[in-house]
């Protein structure tokens, strides 16, 4: 894999304002079809393509390729059902939520923009280390409290007695924090940069990627948990130009979760948590 990241954008603020209203309708598309589950987002997502057409063509090309993704998405229900056809289905459509705009990014456009950097060849810091365990802290303090006190815990299945439930559950959770990276940060949040100061482009990609989790089962006061995160993941990249790192970050924090959802479920497992 490559492991240059895209360059900030240098664009005078006349450029990168004028792209801001197409740009956000898309953004808010998301926010519509996932986290308030209207079908309100589809007229809103056609609406930002069709004022990026008349803005810049350039944006068009690349805020297409963010819409083909949260429609494919959009296709499947995102609630956290375990059968073996709701996971093959869910997961079909995540995969292709990637695969299609990289594909056309890649043979139609002939751009080299969307990157999955693994291998830097670059040595994490001891304070990129120690961010990892802070990670770990954070979820620990944060999650059991979230998951239990607003009892959305119930929206994943109770996997503590059935050892099938138990890993299909855990690869769910790890593989959809894979995906988000894949997706709100290789794809989106990149090809936003090219448009827009990274401050920008992280607001913008992290109303998505808050409102895909949102429907995933992020309820009550979920969404302020998952957009700080979103931030910092989107800021990580920009300084790590990691994918492996981000990854590793998310299925940190993924890890508490999934064993704060069991503990949940089950108080007698792991009952080491505190809320």
């Amino acid at each position: 894999m490559t492991t240059a990241a895209a360059p900030v954008t240098t664009a005078p603020a006349r450029d990168y304002v004028r792209k801001l209203l197409p740009t956000a309708l898309i953004s808010a598309s998301a926010l519509l079809l996932f986290g308030i589950q209207t079908p309100f987002g589809y007229p809103t997502l056609a609406a930002g393509l069709l004022v990026a057409m008349a803005v810049d063509r350039e944006l068009l090309k690349h805020l297409a390729l963010i819409a083909a993704g949260l429609l494919i998405i959009s296709t499947v229900p995102l609630h956290a059902d375990l059968s073996i056809g709701h996971m093959v289905a869910m997961g079909t459509a995540l995969a292709l939520a990637v695969a299609v705009p990289y594909a056309i990014h890649r043979w139609v456009y002939r751009e080299r923009i969307i990157r999955f950097p693994m291998f830097t060849g670059k040595k994490w810091s001891l304070l990129a280390k120690l961010y990892l365990l802070g990670v770990v802290l954070l979820g620990y303090l944060i999650l059991p409290v979230y998951l239990i006190s607003t009892e959305v815990y119930e929206n994943w299945p109770d996997a503590s007695s059935d050892p099938t439930i138990f890993w299909r559950l855990f690869l769910g959770v790890n593989a959809v924090g894979i995906w988000d990276e894949l997706f709100f940060i290789c794809t989106v949040f990149t090809l936003l940069i090219r448009h827009f100061p990274v401050w920008i482009a992280n607001l913008l990609t992290a109303v998505m990627f808050s409102s895909f989790l949102w429907e995933i089962g992020y309820e009550a006061w979920g969404p302020l948990l998952t957009f700080p995160f979103a931030l910092l993941q989107g800021y990580t990249f920009r300084l790590t130009k990691s994918f492996t790192y981000v990854v590793s970050v998310h299925l940190l924090f993924d890890l508490v979760l999934f064993l704060a959802l069991v503990h949940a479920h089950d108080r007698s497992f792991l009952p080491v948590f505190l809320y």
